[in-house]
């Protein structure tokens, strides 16, 4: 297939034009990279844009039965949901599970929905490398709302807020403790805190957690960007698919209201000049992967490691090389 004939069949919305395409941006071959480049900016004329969501949660909170449970949802209201999930990879292997579509078999098989997995290799953040301009093709494709679900709570995963419009955190019941367990960073950035299992005998448990969070985010921040009330935590069970109406109803008040008020489009902006300051750094990265780069840092190396040079003095030189 030509890359005018993939360029069409995504822009027309086909699924397997879709999934060809994001293999092809997440291939690291430079013939791949310069055809991805290009399909990138072929797609990007069309001007389409999706409702960009942010998921991450605790372990066990059950965020591939509240993505399957919401994006059913969704799509019952006529919507083309995407779900780009990044699975952790090993450090050793590089390995990765890749299980979402086995975990999320109902919202798999519905024609106006889509799940791609992803490897999140040696990516921090909690997303794969590549996962911005998979959002970008989603989009290109005709998808109504993408959600990115991150690999997990930790002081990384806030990076997935440069590329979403609304920021999710899922968690589970729990005691006031947990407010301990879970990062303030990520706490700062939720625009949204969803409490899930909230029912049977957890029901109780999850409004007492919902109560601690509330106020917890009272005391952590307000920012220009943020309506009277929000953030908000609230309760969900994604198993009874109940609270699941009342949580979009939210998500898309505070999108419409920032839309409203210029911090969409400011938020927008500032992610693209972020996507840009990344592709700087990861390609200057990049070049110390070349064989000549690898050979001269583990030579320098080795003076370091003998004493023979200082780890400033053997930097300084690698870069001055590098530049050179």
């Amino acid at each position: 297939m030509t890359r005018d004939e993939l360029s069409t069949q995504l822009l027309s919305g086909d699924r397997r034009a879709l999934a060809r395409a994001i293999t092809l941006i997440e291939s690291t071959r430079p013939d791949h990279r310069a055809a991805a480049a290009e399909l990138l900016e072929k797609v990007n004329r069309a001007g389409r844009t999706a409702i960009r969501i942010g998921l991450s949660g605790t372990p066990g909170v059950g965020k591939s039965t509240f993505i399957e449970s919401f994006g059913l949802m969704l799509t019952g209201q006529g919507l083309r949901v995407a779900v780009l999930a990044v699975d952790p990879s090993s450090a050793r292997s590089g390995g990765s599970i890749l299980g979402d579509k086995t975990r999320m078999e109902r919202l798999s098989r519905d024609p106006r929905a889509f799940i791609r997995p992803s490897p999140s290799q040696t990516h921090l953040g909690g997303v794969a490398r590549r996962t911005r301009e998979a959002v970008m093709l989603c989009e290109a494709a005709g998808f109504d709302v993408v959600l990115i679900e991150t690999v997990g709570v930790g002081q990384s995963e806030t990076v997935v807020a440069e590329m979403s419009d609304i920021f999710v955190l899922l968690l589970a019941p729990a005691g006031g403790d947990e407010l301990q367990g879970v990062k303030r960073g990520i706490m700062e950035i939720a625009d949204l805190i969803l409490v899930n299992k909230a029912d049977g005998d957890l029901k109780p448990a999850a409004m007492r957690t919902r109560s601690d969070y509330a106020g917890a985010l009272r005391l952590l921040r307000k920012r220009p960007e943020d309506p009277e009330g929000f953030p908000k935590a609230l309760c969900v069970s994604a198993l009874a698919e109940d609270g699941l109406a009342a949580a979009w109803e939210e998500m898309r008040a505070l999108i419409d209201w920032r839309k409203a008020e210029g911090h969409f489009a400011a938020r927008r902006a500032a992610q693209a000049q972020s996507w840009f300051v990344a592709e700087v750094r990861e390609g200057l990265l990049a070049r110390l992967d070349a064989p000549e780069a690898r050979a001269r840092m583990a030579a320098l190396g080795k003076e370091v490691a003998a004493g023979a040079i200082t780890p400033t003095v053997a930097a300084a030189r690698m870069l001055e090389e590098l530049n050179g």
